[in-house]
């Protein structure tokens, strides 16, 4: 494996790290309802378990409000329960064929909580993407160790990841900070 493979890896392994803080972050509920919410509630469906956005249409009715509209008749009051018996607090309401989602406004000792949990995740997304920089930067080292690479290259390719680690971390406490006002706005 060369340097350059080494480091086009590492960016892209650091890349999939954003991006699973992306989605942890997009579950972390604001202020706004999002759709997104609701995909951990599973649904017994002909007795398996399936995610509730594979047996439903999921859309925002308007700022408070999230709807249901579920494809089969009979499927309405096993999704009432799945949503009420799952941990996020809702409480949802049948109205005809559609299932109304209100979210209820948050407490502020809720909206620290949920900081909280946001800087969490920032910080196990910070702890993988150095943990990636360690491993390019030990690749790197044993080809230098076998002869396929010099000194001069372990140094500029060292200097090289490190400055793809530190963009990585800068959008990290992006992405952090963009929800922390998300999450604190009314």
């Amino acid at each position: 494996m060369s340097i350059a493979e080494i480091r086009q890896n590492a960016e892209h392994k650091m890349n999939q790290s954003l991006e699973a803080l992306k989605g942890h972050l997009s579950k972390v509920r604001t202020g706004r309802p999002n759709p997104q919410i609701l995909d951990t509630v599973h649904v017994d469906y002909y007795g398996s378990m399936v995610p509730l956005s594979q047996v439903a249409n999921l859309t925002l009715l308007d700022s408070r409000t999230i709807g249901v509209a579920p494809w089969e008749k009979g499927m309405g009051a096993k999704i009432e329960k799945a949503i009420r018996e799952s941990d996020l607090g809702l409480n949802p309401a049948s109205q005809g064929d559609l299932i109304r989602v209100p979210m209820p406004p948050m407490t502020e000792e809720r909206r620290k909580e949920l900081t909280k949990v946001v800087r969490g995740e920032g910080e196990q997304a910070k702890i993988a993407i150095r943990n990636l920089r360690r491993d390019a930067n030990e690749h790197v080292k044993k080809l230098v160790k076998d002869k396929l690479a010099s000194e001069d290259d372990e140094r500029r390719s060292t200097d090289d990841i490190q400055k793809l680690t530190d963009r990585m971390i800068t959008e990290v406490d992006r992405l952090v900070s963009s929800k922390e006002q998300d999450i604190m706005a009314v």
